[in-house]
């Protein structure tokens, strides 16, 4: 039952590396959309 557990924290350190690893190489495009946002001026004190 030992060999078990080891194995499945090893399994899941090996896919957390894995995704670091992606997410460290892909090469993700930021959204082009622009956002606009009026505040009203009762947020803010005078």
């Amino acid at each position: 039952m030992g060999k078990f557990w080891l194995m499945m924290i090893i399994l899941i350190l090996v896919g957390i590396g894995a995704g670091a690893v992606y997410l460290m190489t892909v090469d993700i495009a930021p959204p082009k959309q622009k956002v606009e946002k009026t505040l009203s001026d009762d947020r803010f004190p005078q």
